[in-house]
């Protein structure tokens, strides 16, 4: 803008562009008087005398409008080139003072982006502070919560062993053994989820087992298949090696015995059983436990019986990294191949795989917009964010299901 101002400001004054003007304005002014009266004798000059007074009038009315003219032209002419030059003066200081001003506007401009930016680091490094503190209280707070729960599931379990008529011996053996039990609970309670949230997430299999009565649950925990098992009319039992939840089991009514779930299976006749189902068990046990359980699930189970194990899926990263490392009595991921197969080797037919409890969508990857890419490009890039997705954020869990 100064550039255009300061090109504005040096245009040239009429005497500069014009160096013949003030000849011209003398010549004018040597002009607009009118002839003379002209002079002579005779006929002659009688009758220029009475021309001349025939049109002296018009010639002095003439005279005078050009004497105004000329009066009128030359105090316009006076008069404008002292307002060009001081037209051409204002917009040199007006240059000037812009001039003068925008460094400091710049250095104001500066000053202010620099304070900003300084005030936003304090707020921030403040704001970290603060978060950190928080950080730190979340932290003792979740540690303090996860103890109160480990102890009140501790005192639970040893008043509930205390409670049982036995010899002081077994009941201090007993008491030893809830306790240790009870801290897995604790743990089961704090990252499995509400017990309410797993049944909701094992409803599904219901209708799988509804006309195979009777049913085994290995594993059974905390017993929430086995409660929806008994309100849907299917008999059912289950085995649990944690005495603290076998206790809570049979508290509300469900038929649950303490130990081995292999010795368990071995005492049952064979063909005796419809459906077999597991959830988050397989992968606590030792390979060759692991194969002795699906050899006794396939003999204890009738022709057209049904087996379901659910596992955590380890082609998941966020399942194997988030649910699997986190529980330290896994011990080691089965992978869906490798259960199928296992599951085929023992006897079963009909194997397949379900995968289940999908990631959130928000959580995964999200597609690139197409808007500015070439068709070709987005679509390959959306491919491998795809690609990306199955491979990081794939389902958590899944379900292996085989028929006897």
């Amino acid at each position: 803008m100064i550039a255009a101002v300061d090109a504005l400001s040096s245009f040239p004054l009429p005497s500069e562009s014009l160096p013949d003007l003030s000849e011209r304005i003398a010549r004018l002014n040597a002009l607009w008087e009118t002839l003379p009266k002209p002079a002579g004798s005779g006929l002659g000059g009688a009758f220029r005398s009475r021309a001349w007074d025939a049109v002296s009038p018009a010639l002095a009315r003439q005279a005078e409008f050009n004497a105004t003219l000329v009066q009128i032209l030359n105090g316009w002419l006076s008069e404008t080139p002292h307002l060009h030059a001081r037209l051409r003066d204002v917009l040199g200081a007006i240059v000037g003072y812009a001039q003068r001003v925008l460094p400091m506007m710049d250095a104001r401009d500066r000053m202010s982006s620099a304070l900003a930016t300084a005030r936003s680091e304090l707020i921030l490094e403040a704001f970290d502070r603060r978060q950190e503190s928080l950080g730190r209280r979340l932290t003792g707070l979740l540690a303090l919560r996860d103890r109160l729960e480990a102890v009140s599931e501790e005192v639970r379990a040893i008043r509930a062993a205390l409670d049982q008529a036995a010899p002081p011996p077994a009941v201090a053996a007993s008491a030893s053994r809830a306790a240790s039990d009870s801290r897995y609970v604790a743990f089961e309670n704090r990252y499995r989820g509400d017990p309410e949230e797993v049944r909701g997430r094992l409803s599904s299999y219901v209708e799988l087992f509804r006309d195979r009565a009777p049913v085994v649950d290995l594993g059974c925990g905390r017993g929430e298949f086995l409660l929806l098992l008994k309100e849907n009319a299917v008999a059912a039992r289950g085995v649990e090696g944690n005495a603290h939840v076998v206790q809570e089991c049979r508290g509300r009514g469900l038929d649950v015995v303490h130990g081995d779930l292999v010795a368990f299976l071995r005492a049952e006749p064979a063909g005796a059983i419809g459906g077999v189902f597991a959830a988050q068990v397989g992968e606590h046990l030792p390979p060759a436990v692991l194969q002795e359980m699906l050899r006794e699930a396939h003999r204890v189970l009738r022709p057209d019986g049904l087996l379901v194990l659910e596992t955590v899926n380890p082609r998941s990263l966020v399942a194997f990294l988030e649910i699997y490392n986190r529980d330290l009595t896994h011990e080691r991921p089965l992978h869906p191949d490798t259960l199928s197969f296992l599951a085929a080797a023992a006897g079963f037919t009909d194997v397949r795989v379900e995968l289940r409890s999908p990631v959130e969508p928000a959580a995964r990857l999200q597609a690139i917009p197409t808007g500015g890419l070439p068709e070709r490009a987005a679509r390959a890039l959306n491919e491998n964010v795809e690609r990306l997705n199955g491979l990081l954020y794939g389902p958590q869990e899944y379900a292996l299901i085989a028929r006897r």
